[in-house]
Order: structure tokens, then C-alpha cells, then sequence
């Protein structure tokens, strides 16, 4: 999607491809300024729903061999050469390590060969910044709400290239991977997001009354901005035994729209609060579980009624992508970042407050 701009005013930007390869999709993106130009992507998911999970040692042989075909793949939809690319940006952290070594090592490779600046990006980073691409430049300062397989955290971003501050995050369970797990509880297929999604939208009543973890009394005080979502799933396997003991059927659909509700409860509830409490009327929202329906509807509701815009990519820049390593790289390479040097590890623990390995 173009930004405001003439074409030849986003020819003259500088053309940056980005890797992305933290869990189990292998993605290449190219974007010049705040404007993509291909977005390839290559998942293995299917080879880890046997498992009920990502399997990591698959995950990184998946994206050694989807690597080559996926960057070809790039460059022959945004029709353009690996030599018209003017920098490199690559995953360093967090995620996997296997698989980000996967990709760091692409990308050093790539940089190395074609004599172009390196940049080892912050895997929650780029989740912000990729909104750019849909809504333009960010507001600074916004509080940014991330969601996934492996993330619950809120953010108060001053600038995507350097000042990210901490405000909470989960102290147990993601809200992704809690999806994943009640998934399994309920029969459903991996990955468990948008199944649930899928099961809540399709007929299912909000009629059970599940925990919110962390949003009362001493909790509230110690983790205002922190989530829990272990006790949530626990609650749901406890009264889907309860049925399953008592011989009843379990209504797969309620479940699934009571569980969504009280995650989503949780999270918008946070995230209005922490723009309150910083000050900020702007809100991005980022990370595979941002592509939920409920999410998206409930914080859009919420945040009208205190003056608070929402912004929300599309489903498909929400979900891991070479798009939003290219855009957190292009915004590096505007505001004349200093490059990485070539020596910068896959850091499976990299701390959100490092924006550059």
C-alpha cells in the first residue's frame, strides 16, 4: 500500500529487504521508506500441528531450506535485483535460537556479499513498526499493546528506533500460547488462535464466567500492567473435565467466546489504562493475536471512550513477516542509525529496551 507521495519520490528512498525467522515462518520483505514492495512468507506450521506445537529443530531446518526460494520469491514479486538492495535487516532476537541463527546468518551473508550496511533488529521492535506500512509514520509517543505466541507486553514507544520503555508484560503464560493450549483442551487444531476466533464468531455465547488474572486487589497493585494468563487456562481445563466427568458435552463454541472474552477483557482494559496513565492518546497494536476479531472490536470500543486512537495492521502484518523487519530497518536507515557490526550473536533473550543488535 503506497503512502502519500509521488512514485518517484519512493523510488529515491533507499530499498531494504528484511528477514524474519524467530519461530516458524521464514519471511523476506522488501520496503522502501513506509511503502511495501513484496512480502513473501513461508510457513512450516503444518509440519508442527502433528506436534501441538512449534518444534524448534524443525522450525530451523524449515527455514534453511525455505531461505533462498523465499528471498527469490521477494525479489521476483517486488520486481526488482538483490543488487538494487541498498540495506539488510535481520531478526537478532528474541525467539528461537536456532531458527534466528538461521537468519542472522542469511543475512550477514547477503549484506557481506552485496557490500550493504547490516542492521540485527529487535524481533517486538519491528512489530510496532511495521504499522507504517498500513497507517504511515507512528505517533511518538504511543503505547504499543504486543500479542503472541511467545509475547503479552505493553510498551510506551518514544521513538521505534531507540526508545522503547517497558510497561508490563506476561509473568507466565503468552496470550498466544494460552490460545494454543485451550485449543487443545477443546479438540482444535494448531495454531490455536484463529481457531478459537473462528469457533467464538461461528454461534458462541459469552455464558461462562472465566478468571482475569491480575486485575483486582494486591495483584492489580504489584503487576498494574503486567498479564497472567496460566490460571485463565487452568480454569477453562478444569471445567471442561467438570463436563467431560459428568458425561455432558462440552460446548466447544461457548468455551472458546468465554475464554476469548476474558483475554481480550484483559488486554484492552490494560492498554486503555496504560495510555491513560502515560499520557498518550494513540495505541498500536501488534502480534499474531492481534489479528483476533474480539481484540479488535473491544479495544476500538474502549479506546473511543476516552479519546484514544487505535491502530491495528492488517491480519497479515500482524503474523511474523519480512515486512516488518524492513520496515523497522528503513525507519534505522532514515534516521541514520548506526549499522550493526557483523559480529552481533542470535540473541533468543533479547531485551525489548534493545531496538539494534
Amino acid at each position: 500500500m503506497c503512502r502519500p507521495g509521488t512514485m518517484a519520490d519512493v523510488a529515491d528512498l533507499p530499498l531494504v529487504l528484511g528477514i524474519e525467522t524467530s519461530c516458524d515462518e521464514t519471511g523476506v520483505g522488501l520496503v522502501r521508506g513506509t511503502t511495501l514492495i513484496a512480502d513473501a512468507v513461508a510457513s512450516s506450521v503444518e509440519e508442527h500441528a502433528r506436534f501441538g506445537g512449534v518444534v524448534p529443530e524443525v522450525a530451523s531446518r524449515a527455514h534453511v531450506e525455505a531461505m533462498v526460494p523465499t528471498i527469490e520469491r521477494a525479489c521476483r514479486e517486488g520486481g526488482v535485483a538483490l543488487s538494487d538492495v541498498d540495506a539488510v535487516a535481520v531478526t537478532s532476537g528474541p525467539g528461537l535460537a536456532g531458527a534466528l541463527l538461521v537468519g542472522v546468518a542469511a543475512g550477514k551473508a547477503l549484506a557481506l556479499s552485496l557490500g550493504r550496511p547490516l542492521y540485527g533488529v529487535n524481533h517486538l521492535s519491528a512489530h510496532v513498526a511495521v504499522d507504517q506500512l498500513e497507517h504511515g509514520p507512528l505517533p511518538e509517543p504511543c503505547v504499543a499493546l504486543l500479542v503472541s505466541g511467545g509475547h503479552s507486553s505493553l510498551l510506551l514507544v518514544a521513538d521505534v528506533t531507540s526508545g522503547v520503555e517497558p510497561l508490563g508484560a506476561t509473568i507466565d503464560d503468552a496470550a498466544g500460547e494460552a490460545f494454543d493450549k485451550v485449543a487443545r483442551l477443546l479438540g482444535l487444531p494448531f495454531p490455536g488462535g484463529p481457531q478459537i476466533d473462528r469457533a467464538a464468531s461461528g454461534g458462541g455465547e459469552i455464558t461462562i464466567d472465566f478468571p482475569r488474572g491480575l486485575t483486582g486487589g494486591r495483584d492489580l497493585e504489584r503487576h498494574r500492567f503486567d498479564f497472567s494468563f496460566s490460571g485463565l487456562k487452568t480454569a477453562v481445563a478444569r471445567w471442561v473435565e467438570a463436563r467431560e466427568r459428568a458425561g455432558e458435552a462440552v460446548p466447544v463454541a461457548d468455551v472458546a467466546a468465554s475464554f476469548q472474552e476474558a483475554v481480550c477483557d484483559v488486554l484492552t482494559r490494560k492498554a486503555v489504562e496504560a495510555c491513560r496513565s502515560s499520557g498518550t492518546v494513540h495505541l498500536v497494536i501488534g502480534g499474531g493475536v492481534a489479528a483476533n476479531s474480539r481484540l479488535r472490536v473491544l479495544a476500538q470500543e474502549r479506546a473511543a471512550e476516552h479519546g484514544i486512537r487505535v491502530r491495528v495492521p492488517r491480519p497479515s502484518l500482524c503474523t511474523d513477516n519480512g515486512a516488518m523487519v524492513a520496515a523497522l530497518g528503513s525507519e534505522l536507515v532514515r534516521r541514520g542509525r548506526t549499522p550493526s557490526d557483523y559480529d552481533f550473536p542470535a540473541d533468543s533473550s533479547m531485551p525489548v529496551t534493545r531496538v539494534v543488535a
